[in-house]
């Protein structure tokens, strides 16, 4: 299959907080595989932006390092990093002070498209964002990049909305979450509003339940102070897992239009049941080949969750009677991230079923290998008599769709060139935002207010056992992790 990678118009993209993790792991690489791809042109710009006093050569060590240490050989060709490297400056600034804005200014140009992306704690994103705004750096056509966490709470996030809103434009806003940004996810629309095969069939009346799971084997690590104020529920829940379950439920848009799109989200979302207690598992990680979680995040008296398993309703004519089990931890067994539609059985089977076959199931892989697959039922082969199996029809897009040799494009790569595109459909607006935490906020306040304490599960495991009994009381299964 061959790819088309049509080049985006020139740009200025400003980094702040180029000098940190996730600009080395994910933003720098992204954009040198795109510029790889011929996507980036040769007249686009990176601005390393970050209080470290760096020359644009310390600066573009900084580059060779993260492209050394995170892209792949099969990528990395002297010169095409050469080229790509003379392309990235850098400026110190002072996010909160005057240093660095002037010299800024004088280095973006007005002609192109600019875009400015805070890779940095969202407690300063109101003081840069004033900063652009009061140089007049930012003008009314720029885009503003932000990464999570959007608030802590409802009232946190409508206080970081308002202070973006001060200085830009919600249009101009690009609230980045780098699941929507995976091959997978955005064929789970095509798959869905693209094939009669499935459109008419994706209901209450011919899906028994939807599984949602993202499972990592590490643990909070470095992160445990930050993660402890926090939890799988902030962390995860509210975002990542949220936007999967509404890109599975929501209708279809008119048009693929990003607001249009991000309109039939937010009905999702409102439509969502309170959770009570009883669909509610919280669990923290023990001591095991690893340290613990209350270890990891220093802190032996800690009740935050590292892991979290909900069932949940969606009142509405599509969903009503169809649940919805989210589960995602720390230091499970496997890394997979993925959302199991469960179709319901047939009416009568006039057949005899293997042992352990079920009914239909469509499994969207989001990772480690992108790909999706539909467990069919089939006679199994052999004279034994008309005995039925499942089997899958499997496809994976690195297989199926790929060049030859070539890899799945990282999430960041779609979204940063989707800002500079002007492209907002795959980013969360801000009344996104602010449901998903009016939504989320009662449940996290009902466990506080009863002082609820995680329930201890064992590293390398699928989670606490209450979470296995949480679909085993409704009849229904987990989809095990090492299938």
């Amino acid at each position: 299959m061959v790819s088309r990678t049509i080049p985006t118009d020139p740009f200025d993209l400003v980094l702040f907080g180029a000098t940190g993790d996730l600009a080395r792991r994910k933003i720098l690489p992204s954009l040198y595989r795109r510029f790889v791809a011929g996507q980036m042109p040769e007249d686009a710009r990176v601005i390393g932006a970050a209080r470290s006093e760096l020359s644009d050569d310390d600066f573009r060590d900084l580059v060779r390092g993260a492209l050394d240490e995170f892209v792949s050989d099969a990528k990395k060709d002297a010169g095409t990093i050469d080229a790509f490297v003379a392309q990235c400056s850098y400026i110190a600034i002072d996010a909160k002070g005057e240093g660095g804005w002037k010299e800024l200014k004088k280095s973006v140009r007005d002609e192109v498209v600019k875009a400015f992306y805070f890779s940095v704690a969202p407690s300063i994103f109101g003081a840069l964002a004033e900063k652009l705004r009061s140089h007049g750096i930012a003008c009314d056509n720029s885009r503003l990049v932000v990464e999570k966490p959007f608030g802590t709470d409802l009232e946190t996030a409508k206080k970081l909305n308002a202070d973006l809103a001060a200085s830009f434009h919600e249009d101009q806003i690009y609230r980045i979450d780098h699941f929507l940004g995976k091959e997978t996810v955005q064929n789970l629309m095509a798959v869905r509003f693209s094939n009669v095969l499935f459109e008419p069939l994706w209901n209450e009346r011919f899906i028994d339940h939807v599984q949602i799971t993202v499972a990592e084997t590490v643990g909070v690590g470095g992160r445990g102070s930050y993660y402890d104020t926090s939890g799988a529920m902030r962390d995860m829940v509210q975002n990542h897992l949220m936007q999967l379950l509404c890109l599975t439920a929501m209708e279809p848009p008119a048009a693929f239009d990003p607001d249009r799109l991000r309109d039939e989200k937010l009905k999702v979302i409102r439509a969502l049941d309170p959770v009570p207690p009883s669909d509610v598992v919280r669990g923290q990680y023990k001591a095991g080949p690893e340290p613990s979680y209350v270890e990891d995040a220093e802190n032996p008296d800690s009740k935050t969750e590292s892991y979290i398993a909900l069932k949940i309703g969606i009142s509405n004519w599509r969903w009503k009677h169809t649940p919805f089990y989210l589960r995602t931890g720390k230091r499970m067994t496997e890394r997979m991230s993925e959302i199991v539609v469960q179709f319901k059985e047939t009416p009568h089977s006039i057949f005899e079923r293997d042992e352990g076959s079920t009914a239909n199931r469509l499994t969207i892989r989001l990772q480690p290998d992108e790909g999706m697959d539909l467990s069919v039922t089939i006679k199994e082969p052999g004279p034994g008599g008309m005995r039925l199996v499942n089997v899958p029809l499997d496809m994976t897009f690195a297989e199926a769709l790929g060049p030859d040799g070539e890899e799945m494009p990282d999430a960041y790569e779609r979204l940063i060139m989707d800002v500079i595109r002007g492209n907002q459909t795959l980013f969360m607006r801000g009344d996104e935002v602010e449901a998903a935490w009016a939504w989320t906020d009662p449940i996290i306040r009902a466990w506080e207010e009863r002082g609820d304490t995680p329930k201890q599960y064992a590293q390398g495991s699928s989670g606490p056992e209450e979470a296995l009994a949480l679909m085993l009381r409704d009849g229904r299964r987990w989809r095990d992790l090492e299938d």
